[in-house]
């Protein structure tokens, strides 16, 4: 409907090679939504500036400057991908109807948003971006990407395969998300759980034009880890069945030590041994490790600290002045 508002939320992270390019492609993307009177022409692009060290704030405040279309939050340091989502999205909930997140990269085809307002428009509360296929993505990424979401699945986690964070979601759906407190963000888990009735739209997603991946393989790797440990406890389960093996494993060893001992075939040796104890010693460490992971995520819970803060904001009403959607 044209009386819906619609915000385009943008996480920014040294993101002044793209941010020109993508300002003008999603204002443009905007004029013609507003034309086919798809959306209110009160509709905005967000930017999030994640604790940026290079000139990105410095050009997103200037493009808000010269265009009331856009609007910035600068949070006072870098709060991580996840985080600048949630807080674009609390920023806009006051303000939208619809939002839709997206990479500054665009990477993603911003094109699509406009399939997303209609399935919006066609009853749909959340509109998952999802890639056709990886061919843009080298080998090793396009490999661990897919045994990621393989690994998802397996573990009964709710995604959404070769999803990320490009989606569309209703007012109400915003309001339900921010009900989940946890600092473990991982929304792409989340966002399912949130129930409302959903749908997908299919694009190619193209190669990265300007700047640097944001996900490097820490970071990736750091990112799979969440997304695991928030979601499942498959993996201690795996510990504790792991553990029993060893205790089958220990007994026919101790049942072939004695036999061997009262046969007199023993044969004494240190290698096996030695091996043994470090095998197991591995695996010991491992499932501490793993352990380990699941309590360092509740002693961050229990904190209750806040996901960001925010430094600095531009073109964005205060939400108690803001008058209602309706």
């Amino acid at each position: 409907m044209i009386n819906d508002v619609l915000y385009i939320v943008v996480p920014c992270d040294n993101e002044q090679e793209v941010l020109p390019g993508t300002n003008e492609r999603l204002l443009s993307l905007l004029d013609s939504l507003v034309e086919a009177q798809k959306v209110s022409p009160r509709s905005r692009v967000l930017y999030v500036d994640d604790g940026s060290t290079d000139e990105s704030w410095s050009i997103i405040s200037g493009m808000a400057a010269s265009d009331t279309r856009v609007t910035a939050i600068k949070l006072a340091a870098n709060a991580g991908h996840q985080n600048a989502l949630m807080a674009g999205l609390e920023a806009a909930l006051p303000h939208a109807h619809i939002m839709v997140t997206i990479d500054a990269d665009l990477q993603d085809d911003c094109t699509v948003i406009e399939q997303m307002v209609d399935r919006y428009e066609g009853g749909c509360d959340v509109v998952y971006g999802v890639r056709r296929d990886r061919k843009s993505d080298s080998w090793f990424k396009r490999t661990t990407a897919q045994a990621f979401y393989r690994l998802m699945h397996k573990l009964d986690v709710p995604t959404v395969y070769n999803h990320a964070d490009f989606r569309l979601m209703s007012s109400r759906a915003v309001a339900q998300l921010m009900r989940y407190r946890e600092r473990n963000l991982f929304l792409r888990g989340i966002v399912p759980l949130v129930g409302y009735r959903s749908d997908n739209v299919y694009y190619d997603r193209s190669a990265r034009t300007a700047g640097k991946s944001k996900y490097p393989l820490g970071k990736m790797m750091s990112f799979a880890v969440d997304g695991i440990t928030s979601f499942s406890i498959r993996p201690v389960r795996m510990v504790f069945t792991l553990g029993l093996i060893f205790l089958f494993i220990a007994l026919c060893m101790l049942t072939y030590v004695l036999i061997a001992y009262f046969t007199h075939r023993a044969v004494s040796g240190w290698a096996s041994l030695i091996l043994s104890l470090w095998f197991i010693g591995g695996c010991v460490l491992m499932s501490l490790g793993i352990v380990g992971e699941y309590i360092g995520k509740i002693y961050i819970e229990v904190k209750d600290r806040p996901r960001y803060n925010v430094e600095q904001t531009v073109n964005l009403t205060d939400p108690k002045k803001h008058q209602s959607l309706d």
